[in-house]
């Protein structure tokens, strides 16, 4: 009984100091920061000591058991009061707060998950929305060596004028040089205000070619579609974004109106886009019932997305494919291929199996991308990293690999397309 009397105590005097000890650091930073804040205005102000009452009152009640969370910010508290202390630049507090979410993010090492900040949400919407104003190319890391590649070239854009090619890799814009996990913001460098210019450094064939580019609005038109020779439909999806799936149904309907008897999707050079969308556009061609696409999450739960209606394509399909089809686009392509007698003609596809959400904030204007599946084909086949094998392996003429696109003539993959078809 006096033991236990002992140790009550004991316990009541720890008790005593951590309040002690808590009251005064919350005390502390208040005045620290009511000293930092007292030129703003009161709302700025109420709303600066709530996040740090908040912040403290997080850290106290994750003492006993979290204590990750402990080091993260005392380690923060460390490097603020030295900075506060030694720095004899100008303090940008948002800017820190920024880098240290962006580096906290980063450093999971996927190079699809990233904080995104203001700029990031709104070039996000623009793309949604189908224009931005920038130069016109599509780019992805190269995590092998990371590097920033083209993937492809916007046709008609200030890019493809100025003679940048699916390939080539960005080293530098505006004399800053970039790697691939700095991807997104080297790309947002690129975009800017329209008339303006921007200088991008590539590497091409081992030698660095300069590119002093203006920047203009780039409007993305989805879908493209004409009637060639022998009642072939041809129709191009440059992008699975806005209602890709109502304009290539639309575009359909006017090519069927023509009485085409077969049909090529020439999906070459689409980096991909919205999932929902590919999906929408694989269950106007594949038979009702049928497995288009199976995710997996980190949970090991598995979704499978099956065709409700019966589909309004009934004539034979080929798909064009080459190293810049990509996501949405090898989804598209799996469950055609998988589920028709359709024939893919092409190179190896780039090999993107995984599927990111976006998630913003209370702010609407920060959020985060976070890879949260993986996607497999509907017979199970693993795409990431892999990609899919065309039915028939056709490369372009050397002088026209890369290029955003191919005259006619000179395009070997159509060609083998509308032979197959005849």
């Amino acid at each position: 009984m006096e033991k236990d009397n002992k140790k009550g105590i004991v316990r009541d005097f720890f008790i005593v100091i951590i309040t002690a000890l808590v009251t005064i650091i919350i005390t502390t930073i208040l005045i620290y920061k009511y000293g930092m804040i007292k030129s703003g205005n009161s709302t700025h102000s109420n709303s600066i000591i709530g996040k740090t009452i908040n912040n403290i009152a997080s850290t106290a009640s994750r003492i006993s058991g979290e204590g990750d969370g402990v080091y993260i910010n005392s380690e923060l508290f460390k490097i603020r009061e030295k900075l506060d202390q030694l720095y004899i630049g100008e303090i940008d507090e948002k800017k820190l707060v920024q880098g240290a979410l962006e580096g906290y993010v980063s450093a999971l090492g996927d190079e699809y998950t990233e904080y995104l900040n203001e700029s990031e949400v709104k070039s996000l919407v623009e793309n949604i929305n189908g224009s931005y104003v920038g130069v016109g190319v599509y780019v992805a890391n190269n995590t092998e060596k990371n590097e920033i590649i083209v993937v492809s070239v916007v046709p008609e854009s200030p890019a493809s004028e100025a003679g940048m090619l699916a390939g080539d890799v960005i080293k530098k814009v505006d004399d800053v040089e970039y790697v691939g996990n700095e991807l997104t913001t080297a790309s947002n460098k690129m975009r800017g205000t329209e008339g303006t210019n921007v200088k991008i450094v590539v590497e091409r064939d081992d030698k660095e070619i300069n590119f002093d580019i203006t920047r203009r609005t780039i409007k993305f038109k989805y879908v493209e579609a004409e009637e060639l020779d022998d009642n072939i439909g041809y129709i191009k999806l440059n992008e699975f974004e806005g209602q890709c799936a109502d304009d290539f149904k639309r575009a359909y309907n006017e090519l069927e109106k023509k009485g085409i008897k077969s049909l090529i999707i020439d999906l070459r050079n689409n980096g991909g886009g919205l999932v929902d969308q590919s999906l929408k556009i694989a269950e106007m061609i594949v038979p009702k019932g049928s497995k288009m696409l199976i995710t997996k999450d980190k949970n090991n739960n598995e979704d499978v997305s099956v065709s409700k209606n019966d589909p309004i394509v009934n004539i034979p399909i080929v798909i064009l494919v080459n190293g810049g089809t990509a996501s949405a686009s090898e989804i598209l392509t799996a469950a055609v291929k998988e589920n028709t007698n359709a024939k893919v003609v092409g190179t190896q596809t780039y090999g993107k199996g995984i599927i990111q959400g976006v998630f913003l904030f209370d702010d609407q204007k920060t959020g985060i991308k976070v890879t949260m599946q993986e996607y497999f084909t509907p017979n199970y086949n693993k795409l990431h990293k892999i990609g899919i094998t065309p039915d028939e392996i056709v490369e372009l003429p050397e002088e026209w690999q890369g290029h955003a696109s191919v005259e006619r003539e000179q395009d070997t993959q159509l060609r083998k397309a509308i032979e197959l078809l005849k």
